[in-house]
């Protein structure tokens, strides 16, 4: 019973997922189809892009909530970078896409990096002051309009599906879904198999430890705010694309999703342990609930409420865990 409890424990975040496919499948029959399925594999992506990067910043005892503002920001720049070059090929556009993610999300990144590491800002202070910026400048640069007009081909990364089949004339798998399971496999890599992801670990469980091992603090606390950021622009450049156009509004509160997504996925927000595979089952367990309130016709309000409640119990459980380790 003992070893049960303990593994209840490590896995309870697993078996909270299962719980609700058992539940979401008896109550509407539509949740287990494949069609289904792919959906939500598909609307997960664009959380667990920006789950990736936040990981990284709370393992270093951080806090980001910015990136919501950010991704906005970064696919209304993408957007009319693409307005420009309407005639690219597809493998022009992705190069658009891509630079203006790599390109804000590490302008954006840096600024936070730098307030934290060199001047001490609270990273909750940094990334709400990059958050009310990116966001601002969206509706500054849009007037608050959308950006319209883009090219079919800008919408391939967010809209298009791969794999035909004689039931699925439209493409099976999403390119967005496969485009973050790549991301996913390099980002788990980077974190679990090199050095900066063991000095990331280092920082979140003890800096004053780390830095007397000579590990350069300030430096990781840079490059994990420029991960979560490029992470965050990659996120809104990728609804930019599924939806064709620019929203200025685009991906409002994402931020509170991705950090419920991380904490529910095992990450601590006292900093040190996470893992961004395991932050992948939180991602999966608020797409799910999303995805089956929608099916039961539950009301959008509603599911602000719950989702809330989810991001409550996933900080208590944290906190509990926190003071048996103690």
């Amino acid at each position: 019973m003992e070893k049960l409890k303990i593994w209840s424990k490590k896995n309870a975040v697993c078996l909270v997922l299962i719980a609700l496919i058992i539940f979401f499948g008896v109550a509407n029959k539509t949740f287990l189809t494949v069609t289904n399925i792919i959906n939500i594999t598909s609307q997960m992506s664009i959380n667990a892009l920006l789950t990736i990067g936040i990981t990284f910043v709370i393992i270093i005892g951080g806090i980001d909530i910015s990136v919501g503002s950010v991704a906005a920001f970064a696919g209304i720049f993408s957007a009319y970078i693409g307005l420009r070059f309407q005639d690219a090929p597809l493998i022009g556009i992705l190069g658009i896409q891509l630079g203006s993610a790599i390109f804000i999300g590490t302008l954006c990144g840096l600024f936070i990096g730098v307030m934290v590491a060199k001047f001490n800002v609270v990273p909750m202070i940094a990334t709400l002051a990059v958050m009310q910026s990116a966001r601002g400048l969206a509706y500054v640069v849009t007037d608050g309009q959308p950006v319209y007009g883009l090219s079919d081909t800008f919408a391939w990364l967010g809209s298009e599906r791969l794999f035909t089949t004689e039931s699925m004339k439209n493409g099976v798998l999403p390119v967005i879904t496969i485009f973050m399971i790549i991301i996913l496999i390099i980002m788990h890599i980077l974190l679990s198999r090199t050095v900066f992801g063991r000095h990331v670990y280092a920082v979140g469980s003890n800096e004053k430890v780390a830095r007397l091992s000579g590990i350069s603090v300030d430096g990781i606390k840079i490059k994990a705010h420029v991960l979560c950021s490029i992470m965050a622009a990659l996120g809104g450049v990728c609804v930019t694309s599924k939806l064709n156009n620019g929203q200025p509004a685009a991906c409002d509160t994402y931020e509170m999703y991705a950090i419920a997504a991380t904490v529910l996925g095992g990450t601590s927000l006292l900093g040190g342990t996470g893992s961004v595979l395991r932050a992948m089952f939180g991602c999966a367990i608020i797409a799910i609930i999303n995805n089956g309130m929608n099916l039961m016709q539950i009301s959008s309000y509603w599911q602000k409420v719950i989702i809330g409640m989810i991001i409550l119990l996933a900080v208590v459980i944290d906190m509990a865990q926190k003071r048996e380790k103690v």
